[in-house]
């Protein structure tokens, strides 16, 4: 609680909270199916709509309603980007404590493999693991999962190695605890501030990279909704039927938008350097 009231009270925070609240109530209600309209229903002769009262956003070149698409597609681009987080920070966190732990010879492997990893740019090399696995919604997942595991492990290790030599850490091996214990309690508790930043900035990248996937055809398939399909499906009416492309751009960015800004926040109110400079 006290977490929230500090989010709450510090400027970006109390935006990004909420951009990203309102988004998350605009994914469930699309989940739950209460959309204004179905969103794959085609109604060929309210083609290409503008907004009005009955279409508040316009409807598509297959008379499909653009708002309700919109709430399904904020679902199912915010899904992948929340699961490929969550393997990518699972994942990253354990080969991090791992390469810190052990040092030398796991440490070299898996910090050189990283290395190699992060020497790719996000879009093409996740490109490279649907194109191995084919076009879909888990691929996505896991492609987004494997470009953004390298910067968990990264994150997890420098301080983990940083931790590994403190006194409390010596004390707890000197009462006989459990290599298990003293990863999970002394290690993986005190970096869980920076780690719970980088989760906030990862979402807003993987909130991107979905978008760019879908986009060029290797993400989420038509007919279903996501915002890259959406805007893919506007690109060649851009001139005719502007707010096909306005609507998931700007959903997009909203919500990239939102997330920096809680990631921001939050490493403002975790960090005790940044809380000392700004006091």
């Amino acid at each position: 609680m006290s977490l929230l009231k500090a989010l709450f009270r510090h400027p970006s925070g109390r935006i990004g909270a909420t951009i990203v609240l309102v988004y998350l109530l605009l994914a469930a209600m699309g989940w739950i199916g209460l959309t204004p309209h179905d969103p794959l229903a085609q109604n060929r002769i309210a083609r290409l709509q503008p907004p009005s009262a009955r279409y508040w956003l316009g409807t598509d070149l297959f008379g499909r309603d653009v708002a309700s698409r919109l709430m399904t597609g904020i679902g199912q681009s915010f899904l992948i980007a929340f699961l490929s987080v969550a393997v990518a920070a699972s994942v990253g966190t354990v080969l991090g404590l791992v390469a810190a732990w052990f040092e030398r010879f796991w440490d070299g492997i898996l910090m050189r493999s990283m290395d190699i990893l992060l020497a790719f740019p996000a879009i093409l090399l996740a490109m490279l693991v649907v194109a191995v696995l084919g076009p879909g919604t888990w691929t996505s997942v896991l492609a987004i999962a494997f470009v953004y595991m390298p910067i968990f492990t990264r994150v997890v290790r420098g301080p983990a190695l940083s931790l590994k030599n403190r006194e409390f850490v010596d004390a707890a091996r000197t009462f006989g605890s459990s290599t298990g214990y003293i990863v999970t309690r002394h290690l993986l508790l005190n970096i869980v501030a920076p780690l719970t930043v980088q989760v906030t900035l990862a979402l807003a990248w993987a909130l991107l990279t979905e978008a760019g996937l879908s986009f060029l055809g290797l993400g989420t398939q038509p007919p279903a909704a996501s915002l890259g399909v959406m805007l893919s499906d506007s690109r060649n009416l851009m001139e005719m039927a502007p707010w096909l492309m306005i609507c998931p751009a700007i959903a997009i960015m909203g919500g990239i938008l939102g997330f920096n800004l809680l990631g921001d926040a939050l490493r403002d109110i975790l960090d005790p350097k940044t809380r000392v400079a700004r006091a």
